[in-house]
């Protein structure tokens, strides 16, 4: 079993994640504020960071806002928009104007392309691409070995991994609280800055580069956050949650257990996210297991007239 693989209390549903994004993706934007934030300033990262790369995937896309400012920001390179979420990825093509017959959109001088796929098997080939950004993803990966050397395979020699996530330190009021009530899990298990570092070398990466960031989040009630959460697609979806919808008397509980968190009037909500960079070496090693065949290509999304 990888390193990285979390317990089985903790399993992800992707069928479940893939259903509660799809009905998020017409609210996310209303209420997904941090999650801009987090996308804008890993942008703005890149003015650091010397690259010119021909094809790059957004791994983890939403409803598009982030894909803009890359296509905006390479503005001769295409770009895909990947999700495993297709209502977020019609959203994504609706909110730039296009039919949502096609799965491409123009933008300026380059294409942004929107492909329908899991972080941990992308339907894509070996050496096509020379920049894989993610933005909040990975923490919805049962395996982020598995995640990582997908992203290390489909890059080229010499290409970087620009991503962020989020560490153990999230919502941890909200964890705290319910673990005074019961013991289902009703918040998502988060991978520590340290094995993502890990995890980044097993998969052949070199030079990465690691930081936190913490944000807190206020909120008048504790279920203005659980209602921010739902509409945002990233409420509980492991295996170990609580089955059935949740009662009054729950409800009245983890009202009652979140106030000790209370402060100036307000109840804060705890975010850990984790920047991260790396490189594919230029003399790039290749596993045995990763010569296997794909359905898809990006010439395969190339260019429609």
């Amino acid at each position: 079993m990888p390193h990285t693989n979390i317990e089985q209390a903790y399993f992800i549903d992707k069928e479940k994640v893939r259903r509660a994004f799809d009905r998020a993706a017409e609210t996310y934007d209303e209420y997904a504020a941090l999650q801009a934030e987090i996308g804008e300033r890993m942008l703005s990262r890149l003015d650091y960071i010397r690259i010119d790369p021909k094809r790059i995937v957004d791994i983890g896309s939403g409803t598009g806002r982030i894909t803009k400012g890359l296509s905006q920001r390479f503005t001769k390179t295409d770009v895909v928009a990947l999700d495993l979420a297709e209502g977020m990825l019609r959203k994504s093509l609706s909110t730039q104007k296009k039919g949502l017959g096609r799965l491409f959109s123009r933008s300026k001088n380059n294409f942004i392309h929107h492909l329908c796929a899991d972080a941990e098997n992308l339907p894509i080939n070996n050496d096509s691409v020379d920049f894989v950004f993610s933005s909040v993803t990975f923490q919805w990966c049962n395996d982020l070995d598995k995640a990582l050397q997908e992203c290390y395979r489909v890059l080229t020699p010499g290409s970087l991994i620009l991503f962020s996530s989020f560490g153990p330190d999230t919502l941890s009021e909200l964890r705290s609280a319910w673990n005074e009530i019961d013991n289902y899990n009703h918040v998502n298990a988060f991978i520590d800055m340290h094995d993502i570092g890990d995890a980044l070398i097993r998969a052949g990466f070199q030079s990465p580069v690691l930081d936190i960031e913490n944000f807190t989040l206020t909120y008048d009630k504790v279920t203005d956050l659980m209602r921010e959460l739902k509409a945002i697609g990233a409420h509980n979806v492991t295996a170990g949650r609580q089955r059935g919808l949740m009662g009054k008397q729950h409800l009245k509980q983890i009202e009652q257990s979140y106030e000790k968190f209370r402060h100036e009037g307000k109840l804060p909500a705890s975010y850990e996210v984790i920047y991260g960079h790396a490189w594919v070496p230029e003399q790039k090693t290749r596993k045995e297991e990763d010569n296997i065949e794909v359905k898809i290509s990006l010439k395969q999304l190339g260019r429609r007239k």
